[in-house]
């Protein structure tokens, strides 16, 4: 046997007598395999919990009896987001943004329902799943099984007797990897026994499951070498473990929860009152259907008469009043997309800089691997916001031309006692208006959006290689 394994055997010996250390290791893999377990059946209960509540809005929709066309605008439609099966590793943004949406016309609304105001503050620090076990809590424990590694043998003076029995120091400092190395495995196999459960859900993607197993994978081992840099460069123990809490606070923990502020102070973004007000501002300014002096509809009164060679809105083959439904529907779609899409830009360099500080915190850099891998992402958020406006303006769209095409103008106008009822138009148009159905992405489009975070993270991961290399021979230099 070679002189890295005899000496990670050793250590691995060493690590089992201490019962503190084994206690722990397996809390850990208690707790994994908990979080596994709690979060895949917590995201197989709301995906059937969101289907049921489709099928019933789906329902209550086509069940609507005979009705003017208009009042079907806005009587609305619930669609609900669906999330794939990754999303049980890590629900991502999905507990704040929300799952649902209330869709009608001349409004765009937001998503809502999300978990974080349906139950405990507690959500808002955490979520106990797969992620945020190996994300928070296995690092930590391997700083408190690892951070003597190299400076116990320089305290108790083993290594110079390593030396004279004719062991290189890059021999234990490979021998002491080999073994934390070891206990990082055991520590990240729970999580990957959730890839198994997984695997066999409806829409599970290879090629992301694989970006996530090797970015934990990458994620881990950084930990395993920037605790024997730790070790090798500081002399005592236990300053070696105050150095390494210390940079986990940081870089797990602080830097995570800091990040997002300052990109929040950086570039502003407005609220959902301030963007109501502005978007009702340029709604009055754009124009006033019901007013008949209005420039704009004046104008787009006189462009349809010419269109169809009449002078009268009564003489139009088609209902005026559903052609106006159509053209406000169409200015104020676009004004709603001139504002989420000021929205989104903003969003998209508030997130371009919590990315950046990856740079300064590898634990960012893993969590936005790990989102956009499993779809949970911000870009995820946006891909069914966007989506379900398109929807949206299509359904109302729809509505509208009904309203132009199978009501006349005489019976919209008319106030007779029998015009409600000539109004309404046969309820079978209903179950015809087609159901929402969310475009998933597909496996490559999830792993392209993963890549940045990886590339950090293996960066990461090669600086604190080329620095243990360089600590190993000036340790050799120094002893």
């Amino acid at each position: 046997m070679s002189a890295a394994r005899l000496i990670a055997r050793d250590e691995l010996r060493l690590m089992a007598r201490n019962r503190v250390a084994v206690i722990a290791l397996i809390l850990l893999v208690l707790l994994t395999l908990v979080a596994v377990l709690s979060s895949w059946s917590h995201q197989r209960d709301i995906a059937e919990l969101r289907a049921r509540h489709a099928a019933v809005a789906e329902q209550a929709f086509d069940a609507q009896p005979d009705r003017h066309p208009h009042r079907m605008v806005h009587y609305g439609h619930f669609i609900f987001r669906p999330l794939g099966a990754l999303a049980a590793f890590d629900p991502g943004v999905d507990a704040f943004t929300g799952n649902s949406m209330f869709l009608e016309g001349h409004r765009q609304n937001t998503a809502n329902f999300g978990d974080v105001r349906q139950s405990s503050l507690l959500v808002r620090f955490g979520q106990l799943t797969p992620a945020f076990v190996l994300q928070v809590v296995a690092p930590l424990l391997l700083i408190f099984l690892g951070y003597g590694g190299l400076a116990r043998e320089t305290e108790r003076g083993t290594l110079r007797l390593l030396m004279l029995q004719g062991v290189s120091r890059g021999q234990v400092v490979r021998g002491k990897l080999l073994a934390l190395g070891t206990v990082a495995l055991l520590a990240g196999l729970p999580a990957m026994i959730g890839f198994v459960l997984i695997a066999g859900q409806p829409g599970a993607l290879a090629l992301p499951m694989l970006v996530i197993a090797l970015g934990y994978l990458a994620w881990l081992t950084l930990w395993v070498v920037a605790i024997l840099l730790v070790s090798a460069v500081v002399r005592r123990s236990r300053d070696a473990l105050l150095a390494l809490v210390a940079l986990w606070a940081v870089t797990v923990v602080l830097l995570p929860r800091v990040a997002p502020d300052v990109a929040s102070a950086v570039v502003p973004l407005q609220n959902r009152l301030q963007t109501d007000v502005a978007i009702a501002r340029d709604l009055r300014a754009m124009g006033d259907s019901h007013n008949p002096d209005d420039p704009h509809f004046a104008a787009f009164k006189a462009q349809v008469l010419a269109r169809y060679g009449v002078s009268r809105v009564e003489d139009l083959p088609v209902n005026y009043k559903g052609l106006l439904g159509l053209e406000g529907e169409r200015l104020s779609s676009g004004l709603f997309e001139r504002y989420a899409g000021q929205s989104y830009a903003a969003q998209d360099s508030q997130n371009a800089l919590v990315e950046a500080a990856g740079m300064l915190s590898p634990a960012i850099a893993i969590r936005s691997l790990s989102m956009a891998a499993a779809g949970t992402d911000f870009a995820g958020h946006r891909r069914f916001l966007e989506q379900a406006e398109a929807y949206r303006y299509a359904l109302v769209q729809r509505l509208n031309r009904l309203q132009a095409d199978a009501v006349s103008y005489a019976d919209d106008t008319a106030k007779d006692a029998g015009a409600d009822r000539r109004k309404r138009i046969d309820a079978g148009n209903w179950q015809a208006m087609p159901a929402f159905v969310f475009a998933a992405p597909d496996g490559a489009t999830l792993a392209r959006g993963a890549v940045p975070g990886l590339v950090i993270v293996l960066g990461w991961l090669a600086v604190a290689a080329a620095l243990l290399m360089l600590a190993t021979r000036q340790l050799g230099a120094r002893r």
